[in-house]
């Protein structure tokens, strides 16, 4: 049944109701054939990215006069959270590439965000952000991809050397915004650039082997002295940190709504069973045990969408929302472990297997917890603003 949203504006209901038509259209019929063949060889959805491109669903957030939405972060996480209903991969997908767009729209010059943001959203480019490292995870402040100065004939540039482990859309991207060391300086050192794709100096790992999000394809990138402008630069020297922490900030709300997605869509697979299957001649749903348990999905669904919505309320009217962004996503991806797991539980035995949705949705749900920081950072991000 689809959720009942109370939209800021008339273009947020419109985008709603278009979503939800290329949902119905485009992703549902697909996704689970997908997801099977892309765990068995790659398989990536760049059609489907172009179809959400086309419609203008990848620019949403991002500033009109660039070429983007214009709208804000509370309609566009509900946006991601209708896409994740239907595909979760597709909707982490878009949470990324706005991710990658991020540092342009708010730390890059005028110049650079006329040069830049048209490609990014236009809906024709898909971005992957190059962050952690093979032993540089939640410890961003390790890294050792080194950018140097390689300045020639051709004006200021850089080399950029070194691994990226865990990056979506690797191999598919048309740019990676990417984090580098440019001075020794731990985590004051390290600087942020756009990269173009089509470098012979960039190449990939093998697709990395996971338990769910299949046509996620996620692979290392490996820069062996990739050459990248100084005018691709984003900010100072040493400010990668701080533009990374603050798209991190951003990016968790994306996770949480589509992990809000997801569980909404287990919730919905997992009710409209206990209304049809009967047993003693009723339906499950009248047993008051399962009755509660659905109960209490719908309890953590609902609390889970409070949260991101108000931690976007917060950033939409400029005040802080770190805390508040932290808190979404813990709350939005336990919930969506839970949902996931109860949902089976309400199906029983059917639900174990590959006959219904609920199964790939569990598998799903395990990352959620785990990337754009682990709920444990959270935890550790949540206790520092409380206790400060």
């Amino acid at each position: 049944m689809p959720v009942t949203r109370l939209m800021p504006t008339t273009d947020g209901d419109d985008l709603i109701a278009l979503t939800r038509e290329i949902c119905d259209k485009e992703l549902r019929p697909r996704v689970d054939d997908a997801e099977r063949e892309a765990a068995e060889g790659e398989s990536f959805p760049t059609e489907v990215f172009r179809t959400l491109g086309r419609a203008g669903l990848l620019s949403l957030p991002h500033p009109e006069e660039h070429g983007g939405g214009g709208q804000p972060y509370e309609v566009y996480l509900q946006v991601v959270e209708e896409i994740a209903a239907a595909w979760m991969s597709v909707a982490v997908g878009v949470s990324v590439h706005s991710l990658t767009a991020y540092p342009v729209t708010t730390f890059g010059t005028a110049e650079q965000q006329a040069a830049l943001l048209p490609g990014m959203l236009s809906g024709e480019q898909l971005g992957a952000y190059c962050l952690s490292e093979p032993l540089a995870g939640s410890d961003v402040g390790s890294m050792t991809t080194k950018a140097t100065r390689t300045d020639s004939g051709d004006g200021p540039a850089y080399g950029i050397k070194g691994r990226k482990a865990w990056i979506s859309h690797a191999g598919h991207a048309d740019y990676y915004t990417t984090f580098a060391r440019t001075s020794d300086d731990g985590g004051r050192g390290i600087s942020c650039f756009i990269v173009p794709a089509g470098s012979d100096a960039m190449t990939f790992g093998a697709p990395e082997k996971k338990m769910g999000l299949h046509c996620d394809t996620v692979r290392e990138v490996i820069f062996d002295g990739v050459p990248v402008d100084e005018a691709h630069r984003i900010g100072d020297e040493g400010q990668g940190m701080a533009i990374a922490l603050s798209a991190l900030d951003a990016g968790r709300l994306g996770i949480a709504s589509a992990a809000t997605g997801l569980a909404q869509s287990a919730l919905d697979v997992a009710a409209t069973y206990a209304k049809e299957r009967e047993q003693f001649g009723r339906p499950i749903a009248s047993n008051q045990g399962l009755a509660f348990l659905i109960a209490d999905m719908e309890a953590a669904v609902s609390g889970a969408r409070s949260a991101y919505l108000h931690a976007a309320r917060l950033k939409d009217a400029g005040r802080p929302f770190a805390k508040e962004a932290a808190v979404a996503k813990l709350l939005a991806t336990d919930a969506a472990m839970k949902v996931t797991t109860d949902a089976i539980q309400v199906l029983g035995g059917a639900g174990y297997t590959a006959d219904f949705p609920v199964e790939r949705m569990f598998r799903e749900a395990k990352v959620t917890q785990i990337f754009e920081g682990t709920n444990q950072i959270q935890r550790l991000v949540i206790s520092r603003h409380v206790l400060r």
